[in-house]
């Protein structure tokens, strides 16, 4: 009986055994399921599923809330059961049934078994066809819709935005035009729901123009739509444009969200605006929105962002609730600001209040450990790293590397890259990077080649840890080796940093006239890093003309910067020209503020 009623192509259905317990159903029920189905289902099937439809409502309610249960609940062993079931007593072809099942497989990413359901299916009404447009990317999202004008099924709100929403993920502005046609065409544009995704569409695709000009064509705006231009606004860091849009909502008497707070502290945030923050911060308190964890979250993050740690810990410590979002945006931000002891104060204050910190606060904690060459509490960290399995997370990985690098133990550094089982384009430049730091350039060359020979593409940090490495190991021929292979081979448009390590480079081998011709040939290199390692050059070699030359194009660029008068006046100090360097001196002195003293520090063991 049952090969007769299965359904051929689900191959992930099985037969195996019953569900765990049966529902209470009606005596006809029961009848029903003691009926022997002899027919096929190709040809009878049916006439049966609209009987039982008809004459049973409870047993399709009670299927209904089930499928709807297991595809919730992530319990799909269960709804292949109840799909078993439904081929059983005839209701295979109840067109919302078959659209609850479609729900489970998409849900649990069965997207084949999905799709062959869809196929078999002898009647599909709109629901259907949005049920697999909402679980498709978008090359499947377009096909089933082109299929759908053709089948005369017709469209609605929700599968616009489906599309919009695929379009949005892969950043596909042209097929997001076609749509927007579509919409206008049809009447939709005034649907905030549409609009809501159009807008996200343009916003995620960097068109914030034409972002606005759909939200200023909707006549009634509902909050999810002001949100999301809002955030179109904040996540493009237009400030000013965010809080005129802000402004305009709450003329319209529309109550912005949590969601709403947090895009303007995040754009507060990213251009330091702290007077602006501040202003947001007082509305938070007046409409009580501080006690959301997230809008709290987002106002430490605006104050780490904006450079005030006093006013992000008052606001950290005055949390009703903290999230581990929180906790990490307070590290982070005591970790970028180089105050590694607070970072663990922190950090074990965490962990007392059974909060586990995660591969982001490991990262930011290894990262002041590396800066402040702290390697005490370096040992530390990694040990409660290796104990808690952070080892595995790449961005843990590679900050130790960077941080073993800074805290000069090159051979721990090293013993991190091997532990690393597939090293990405990371890694190997971290460990390219360390091995640079420690003035051991053969062997970043030796690394960088392997690199290229596992198939890694460079990018441009990882040429310029490649090259600085050839800059400080005098190693010529293959700095413009490097150097050129990034332009042709890999198409790479050299930074200031680049063009500063070539002319390094050839200024510490000596080849001053080199690197002057190529400052000429090349005017975009005319950088004050660049300008100020070929003064460096010209005063370990002794040329005063080349290095007189360079000074009067660095001074022209940055003429408030102390350290640019001092490079010369130390060229002529070097020559015993005396009064050069007085006249120097005073120069800096008229055109600058006083210079900051340099410092540096160790650290001491305890006793």
């Amino acid at each position: 009986m049952l090969s007769k009623c299965r359904a051929p192509s689900i191959s992930t259905v099985r037969f195996k055994r019953q569900l765990s317990s049966s529902p209470t159903l009606p005596q006809k029920t029961t009848q029903l399921r003691a009926h022997r189905l002899d027919v096929e289902p190709s040809s009878s099937l049916p006439s049966s599923t609209l009987r039982n439809s008809e004459l049973h409502p409870e047993l399709n309610r009670f299927y209904s809330h089930a499928l709807k249960t297991s595809a919730q609940m992530g319990l799909f062993h269960e709804g292949q059961l109840l799909h078993l079931h439904l081929i059983k007593l005839g209701l295979y072809n109840v067109i919302y049934l078959q659209t609850q099942m479609l729900n489970v497989y998409d849900k649990h990413k069965h997207f084949s078994d999905a799709e062959k359901l869809f196929d078999e299916m002898r009647i599909r009404n709109l629901v259907t066809w949005n049920t697999m447009i909402c679980k498709s990317n978008l090359f499947l999202g377009i096909s089933y819709f082109k299929k759908m004008l053709v089948n005369n099924v017709g469209f609605d709100h929700i599968t616009l935005n489906s599309l919009l929403s695929a379009s949005a993920e892969q950043s596909d502005v042209v097929f997001g035009r076609e749509l927007h046609c579509l919409i206008v065409k049809f009447g939709f544009l005034f649907d905030s729901f549409v609009s809501s995704a159009l807008v996200r569409l343009y916003g995620k695709c960097s068109l914030v123009e034409e972002a606005r000009w759909v939200f200023d064509q909707v006549f009634y705006r509902d909050l999810v739509l002001w949100n999301v231009m809002v955030s179109c606004y904040a996540s493009k860091s237009l400030t000013q444009k965010t809080f005129e849009v802000f402004d305009l909502m709450k003329k319209e008497g529309v109550k912005g969200d949590a969601y709403t707070f947090c895009s303007l502290l995040n754009s507060c945030g990213s251009w330091g605006f702290y007077e602006q923050g501040m202003q947001v911060h007082d509305l938070i308190i007046k409409l009580c929105f501080d006690i959301d964890v997230h809008v709290a979250s987002a106002l430490v993050d605006m104050y780490v962002k904006s450079g005030s740690l006093c006013d992000a810990r008052k606001a950290f410590d005055g949390m009703a609730a903290k999230n581990v979002v929180a906790w990490n945006t307070m590290i982070v931000g005591y970790g970028q600001h180089g105050n590694l002891v607070k970072a663990m104060e922190l950090l074990r204050e965490m962990r007392l209040q059974n909060f586990c910190p995660d591969e982001l606060t490991m990262a930011s904690i290894l990262h002041s450990c590396g800066v402040l060459s702290s390697s005490d509490e370096m040992g530390q960290v990694h040990a409660y790293v290796v104990k808690s399995g952070f080892e595995s997370f790449l961005s843990v990985a590679n900050a130790l590397i960077n941080a073993y690098s800074k805290c000069g133990s090159i051979d721990a550094a090293l013993q991190c890259f091997v532990s690393v089982a597939k090293p990405d384009l990371v890694t190997w430049t971290s460990i390219i990077g360390a091995y640079s730091f420690h003035g051991l350039s053969k062997e970043s060359v030796i690394v960088f080649e392997k690199m290229l020979a596992t198939g890694v593409s460079p990018d441009q940090i990882a040429f310029l840890g490649i090259l600085s490495a050839c800059s400080h190991g005098g190693l010529v021929n293959e700095g413009l080796h490097y150097f050129n292979i990034m332009i042709n081979d890999y198409l790479i448009v050299p930074y200031s940093e680049h063009y500063t390590c070539l002319i390094d480079l050839l200024g510490r081998a000596g080849l001053l006239d080199e690197a002057f011709d190529f400052l000429i040939s090349h005017p975009v290199a005319c950088t004050p890093d660049t300008l100020g390692a070929f003064i460096g050059a010209c005063s370990i070699h002794g040329n005063i003309t080349l290095a007189k030359w360079a000074t009067e194009k660095l001074v022209f660029l940055e003429p408030n910067k102390p350290v640019n008068y001092a490079l010369i006046s130390n060229v002529y100090a070097s020559k015993e020209r005396w009064l050069d360097a007085a006249n120097v001196r005073k120069m800096m002195t008229d055109h600058c503020d006083c210079k900051v003293p340099g410092c540096s520090w160790m650290e001491m063991p305890v006793m």
